[in-house]
């Protein structure tokens, strides 16, 4: 999702639209609670006015979360609308719009990628809840765990005192 100056230029005399797929699965490796990430469509419409560059992005993907209570797989869906502003870092800027909304950038490209990917982890909520109930259900075991009901509980011998167990029988 780069562009160059010269490409973008277009923009100037009327808007340039754009629609791409792309990957990001590296998001899975900024943040580990990610277990999977769908294709993202990014569908967007660029003006260019003096030089500042106004990205207008529709973002729609899918991003597969633990559930908080059951560490089950949940679909938390993606679909933001979102404006950003690019201005190159040398240049005086005389647009209307606050400094800090403003992404500046050195060189003669514009890189959209981590943009992206900063407003698609900034949309991660905190804690996430299954909401059918396939996927409020604990998974059986795990690594190193299992589910155990009361009664095996109560029968079971700690393997560590086996040992003591026998010395107490009769023979």
């Amino acid at each position: 999702m780069k562009w160059s100056l010269q490409q973008l230029s277009v923009a100037k005399r009327k808007p340039f639209t754009f629609e791409e797929e792309i990957d990001l699965s590296s998001l899975k490796e900024l943040n580990p609670e990610i277990r999977s990430v769908s294709p993202v469509i990014v569908k967007g419409e660029v003006n260019y006015s003096g030089t500042l560059i106004t990205f207008q992005l529709s973002i729609v993907g899918e991003l597969i979360l633990p559930c908080v209570r059951t560490l089950a797989d949940v679909k938390f869906p993606i679909d933001l609308q979102i404006t950003e502003h690019f201005h190159p870092t040398n240049d005086y800027v005389t647009a209307d719009v606050d400094h800090d909304e403003i992404n500046f950038f050195e060189g003669e490209t514009v890189d959209l990628l981590p943009v992206i990917k900063e407003r698609i982890l900034l949309e991660i909520p905190i804690q996430v809840y299954a909401e059918t109930e396939e996927e409020r259900l604990a998974p059986p075991s795990g690594k190193d765990w299992g589910l155990v009901t009361e009664e095996e509980h109560k029968n079971r011998v700690d393997p560590r005192l086996a040992d003591l167990a026998k010395f107490f029988e009769k023979e």
